[in-house]
Formats: C-alpha cells, sequence, structure tokens
C-alpha cells in the first residue's frame, strides 16, 4: 500500500510541474533597496548584507536585514525578509531557485538551541488574514536568550507550519504558475529574563512595519 501510495505521489507530481504549471509566473515588485528604516521610534542605521556565498546557498532574489533600535534603554530587534521569486529549482540551479530554509533546521546550525516552540495566532494590522498563525521560538546559545517570530509570506497568505508551506506551494504552483514566497522573522533579545519586554518590543516594532511588507514581497 505504502509502494503505491508513493508512486501516486509521484505521478502527481510530475503531473503537476509538466502539465499544470509548466510556465512560471513571477510577479512585479519592489526591490528592498526602497525599504524604509524608520518607524516611528525604531531606526535601522544600515541594511546589512550577506556574503556572496550565503546568498547564493539560500538561493534568496532579494532580501532585508535590519537591526532596528528604538533607544538604549530599549532592546533592539533583528529583522530579516527572504523573497524568493520561484521556489521550484530549475535545470542548472542558481540564485533565486531554491526552497525557503526553514529557520527551526537552520537555527541548531548556528549553535543556537531551541528550548520553546509553539504555533501561536498573532493580530497585526496588514497581516494577511490575521489573526494568523505563526511561528513562536525561545533560542538559547550559552546564557543568551532571544524570542524569535517567524512565518512564511506568500502570495498572499500567511503560513507557519513546514508542510503546509510546501501543500500550498506545490497547489499554487499547478493552479497559478507561482512559486514565489517570502521568510519573514523578528528576533529579539531576552534581556536579564525578560521575555514579556521582549514580546512587547517585537509588536510594537511589527505593528508598524508588517503592513509595508506587501509591495516587497509580491502579495
Amino acid at each position: 500500500m505504502k509502494f503505491l501510495a508513493a508512486c501516486a505521489f509521484l505521478v502527481l507530481n510530475f503531473y503537476i510541474y509538466h502539465y499544470l504549471g509548466s510556465v512560471e509566473v513571477i510577479p512585479p515588485r519592489t526591490s528592498f533597496v526602497a525599504f524604509p528604516t524608520e518607524f516611528g521610534d525604531w531606526k535601522c542605521a544600515r541594511k546589512e548584507r550577506m556574503a556572496p556565498e550565503v546568498e547564493r546557498n539560500l538561493g534568496v532574489t532579494d532580501y532585508l536585514i535590519c537591526d532596528f533600535s528604538a533607544g538604549r534603554e530599549r532592546p533592539p530587534v533583528g529583522v530579516y525578509v527572504g523573497y524568493h521569486a520561484t521556489q521550484i529549482r530549475q535545470e542548472g540551479g542558481g540564485s533565486g531557485e531554491s526552497m525557503i530554509h526553514p529557520p527551526a533546521h537552520c537555527l541548531p546550525g548556528s549553535g543556537w538551541d531551541i528550548i520553546g516552540s509553539q504555533i501561536v495566532l498573532l493580530d497585526l494590522p496588514g497581516l494577511p488574514g490575521a489573526p494568523a498563525e505563526v511561528s513562536r521560538l525561545i533560542i538559547a546559545k550559552g546564557e543568551q536568550r532571544q524570542l524569535v517570530y517567524y512565518w512564511y509570506q506568500e502570495r498572499g497568505r500567511v503560513i507557519a507550519r513546514d508542510w503546509a508551506k510546501i501543500a500550498n506551494l506545490f497547489w499554487s504552483r499547478a493552479t497559478t504558475g507561482r512559486s514565489d514566497g517570502s521568510l519573514v522573522r523578528f528576533t529579539v533579545p531576552i534581556m536579564r529574563g525578560d521575555e514579556m519586554t521582549a514580546e512587547q518590543e517585537f509588536k510594537d516594532l511589527a505593528r508598524q512595519l508588517v503592513p509595508v511588507l506587501p509591495a516587497y514581497i509580491a502579495g
């Protein structure tokens, strides 16, 4: 039975990509070069760039990396938004032609242990489908603790779970020709064990920043 199910999946996969989704549709969007660096009290001194080999490994088309600060007494909020014009690897590979890497898989490779993981409802202005399910992590490295919120914002939808993202990607590619998508991630240091303050700082910035995202990630 398992063998038949596996065969059926492979046949369906072949049919989807070779018959239903043969033409890749890449919608217009605005480059992150133009993304604002100020939201009320929150300011980003400069947008950061990754090393070329890291960009190639991620397969990201365009991205934003910015550490926003609202004053010395408040913890900063790191923002990463990575946009992939296509998540279907074409013959020969290359940048922008790979699946988004799930943070829950990448963080341990960077030395961070995930000590808390939840799917939670998040209600923010401009968040598609709000309140929407997103991933909330507490990560640790030695004595350091950080709060991480992340979700996949793809083709006008917010997705928290990796398996749901993959299923939606297959369906979208088959029915609309689109496989573009984005990872949105906020990271806040937990200072002196004060998780509540980290939560408040995340929401304060996110309420102002999230409504701006659709122009940059092709909603």
